[in-house]
């Protein structure tokens, strides 16, 4: 297997742009720890296996950089993919040793990864597990930032990233040297971000404090391991309830009412979602002018779902408002406007 043989990271000479912007934008986070994880699958009950962690300094040089194997107490999966069997795992540290020496080199830093909503889900899930808190406020997705920069990139895989930097993959899907290669081609983003003074697209990370382990709907096998999408569509059945319109704020929540949720929540998102609909509310997978409401604990992010809530008038409440309003959901009228 290609895990078997020892890996030792470099940092390439990378083309980037020559000289550091003066002033650096003020805004931009003081450090970063690039991420990566390999797992035993995509699912919410699916476990890490290898975890490494690249420290950069406030304009993206390496400064240190962490790996270690992960003890997932199960099957390890693909392992036609990361390459680590049982036999390898078996004497690796459960996730809860290791929780001390991560959470050093995360604290204080922007968590940075490729599709950095998969990652950050499974670290956030591992220390709910532990019944421990990353220290982790906020995360920078590089695919996010190569469509922010315009990159003429084929695609978003990080191969493709790295060929357009010019950075050599030694072993790819081996949790260091995907870290390394992302360090590599994060730096010379960031430098043209901080040239055009560009707002970095930096989403707010929630730790899970409640969750559920119910399997998710299984991928087959496939080379194309990374999701596009941290969680699976879900098919739930059509609200029985028409839509009464928007929510009014200081009012209650009325059975039928469409509700979009956005970025991290504390509680599980699928159980979240179960509440909402066992409450007689619609959960709807994206905002239009008939959503009665948006749910964020990060209502200035530049996503998708905000950015269209504010463009309708949509209203937007956070999480804990959301949960109270849960405790006392008006009945649908008799009649009203259909869906």
């Amino acid at each position: 297997m290609a895990a078997a043989r020892p890996i030792t990271p470099t940092t390439g000479q990378q083309p980037s742009p020559q000289g550091l912007p003066a002033p650096w934008p003020a805004a931009y986070p003081q450090g970063y720890a690039v991420v990566d994880v390999e797992t035993t699958g995509l699912a919410r009950d699916d476990r890490i296996v290898s975890a490494a962690v690249y420290q950069l300094d406030t304009h993206g040089e390496v400064q240190d950089h962490w790996y270690t194997l992960v003890n997932p107490q199960r099957d390890p999966g693909p392992v036609w993919i990361h390459g680590l069997t049982s036999d390898m795992l078996a004497t690796a540290p459960l996730f809860p040793e290791i929780v001390p020496e991560l959470s050093r080199r995360l604290e204080g830093r922007v968590l940075v990864a490729h599709n950095a909503m998969f990652d950050w889900s499974m670290i956030a899930r591992e220390y709910a597990r532990a019944r421990a808190e990353a220290p982790v406020r906020q995360r920078l997705c590089t695919i996010a930032l190569s469509k922010e920069l315009g990159l003429p990139l084929p695609n978003h895989k990080l191969e493709s990233l790295a060929a357009h930097y010019g950075v050599v993959q030694e072993r790819a899907h081996h949790a260091l040297d995907d870290a390394r290669v992302l360090a590599e081609a994060f730096r010379p983003s960031l430098l043209l971000a901080a040239q055009a003074n560009l707002r970095l697209p930096l989403l707010a990370c929630q730790p899970l404090t409640e969750w559920s382990d119910v399997p998710a709907q299984r991928r087959q096998p496939s080379s194309a391991y990374r999701p596009t999408s941290w969680r699976p569509a879900r098919k739930r059945p059509a609200c029985p309830y028409p839509n009464p319109g928007r929510y009014e704020p200081g009012a209650r929540l009325v059975q039928g009412m469409r509700v979009a949720f956005s970025g991290d929540t504390s509680v599980d998102r699928e159980l979240l979602e179960d509440r909402a609909t066992e409450a007689g509310l619609h959960v709807a997978t994206s905002v239009s002018r008939l959503t009665s409401l948006l749910v964020t604990n990060d209502p200035e992010a530049q996503t998708s779902k905000t950015v269209k809530a504010r463009s309708f008038g949509t209203p937007v409440i956070d999480e804990a408002a959301f949960m109270q309003l849960l405790q006392d959901v008006a009945p649908a009228p008799a009649s009203g406007p259909t869906r």
